[in-house]
């Protein structure tokens, strides 16, 4: 071989090993993940840090996870009225004027008091219009001055103390309910449900409505329940307990996956759960929350979108 043709060969073989080296120069190394840097990493893309006053002000709601009762349920639509049985229609003994009137609706009366004075037309003394029934006036049909006579009540009293709930039952559902039913009554206040039970079922029907009336006699001696105010009742027809449920809004869907944010010190972990039966507020879980952890339970929504922005209380 010639020494033209080895130089040349030289030359090149110096020139491809300055081009690697300035390649490797502008090329960035590549760093091996360990198994645990990787696991660090997966952990922090699914949780996220919120403090104690971050979660207040969100308004989320943490919630111990424990064994509870999923309740297949009907519901209904119903009306406070007042209870029939405690209520009493005051009706004038004599007719004659209404000389004075001593009381009005919404006042609050015990038996004997007096409602109203009447001048009889017959005997033209007056008398005492009195109360029978410890209660609330509900209603009153006379005016000062106006005739009264036995024919049209004065005053209608009533003790709210208890009411009925009136519910609408339709036929389809009718072999479904029986007396004894638990009912959890809403008066839509904001308040807790009322737990109260199917006292009694109509034996006929509406024809209007095609539906028949399912009564409870409830308690009110808080008067969250209102005469003529329409209320909402969940019929229970079946209970089943199970050993964990949480709430059904704790629910959020992260990446494909059905989560739960459970709360681990001072972060909310995305939890990966299977889930059972459920029913409108509850949901059984059977892998992924164990009975006592604490978990976000209403506005999970909330954890879920810091989640998404990588935000949170984590610098």
């Amino acid at each position: 071989m010639s020494s033209g043709l080895i130089r040349y060969l030289a030359f090149i073989l110096v020139a491809a090993a300055l081009v690697y080296g300035s390649y490797r120069m502008l090329t960035p190394g590549t760093t091996k993940t360990t198994p645990t840097e990787k696991a660090e990493k997966d952990e922090r893309a699914d949780s996220v840090v919120l403090s104690d006053a971050k979660i207040e002000t969100a308004g989320i709601e943490l919630a111990k996870a424990s064994s509870g009762v999923l309740r297949d349920t009907l519901l209904l639509n119903g009306m406070a009225q007042p209870n029939q049985e405690s209520l009493v229609q005051v009706t004038p003994r004599f007719p004659g004027i209404v000389r004075d009137v001593r009381k009005r609706i919404g006042d609050r009366v015990q038996k004997d008091d007096v409602l109203a004075i009447v001048e009889s037309n017959q005997s033209l003394t007056t008398y005492e219009l009195k109360a029978s029934l410890a209660g609330t006036v509900i209603d009153r049909q006379t005016t000062l001055g106006e005739y009264v006579s036995e024919q049209k009540p004065a005053f209608v009293i009533a003790d709210l103390s208890t009411v009925w709930v009136d519910f609408s039952v339709y036929r389809r559902d009718l072999k479904r309910v029986r007396i004894g039913d638990q009912v959890l009554i809403d008066p839509a206040d904001g308040g807790p449900p009322i737990d109260s039970k199917v006292s009694y079922l109509s034996p006929v029907g509406s024809s209007d409505t095609q539906s028949a009336l399912a009564r409870a006699v409830v308690p009110n001696s808080e008067q969250r329940l209102r005469p003529g105010l329409f209320v909402t009742g969940r019929l229970t027809l079946s209970e089943k307990t199970v050993n964990v449920a949480v709430k059904a809004s704790a629910l959020q869907t992260w990446e494909n996956r059905t989560v739960v944010f459970v709360r681990n010190g001072g972060k909310f972990e995305a939890r990966d759960v299977e889930i059972g039966e459920r029913d409108p507020q509850f949901v059984e879980i059977t892998f992924g929350v164990l009975e006592g952890d604490i978990y976000a339970a209403q506005n999970s929504f909330i954890i879920k979108a810091e989640l998404g922005k990588g935000s949170g209380d984590n610098d």
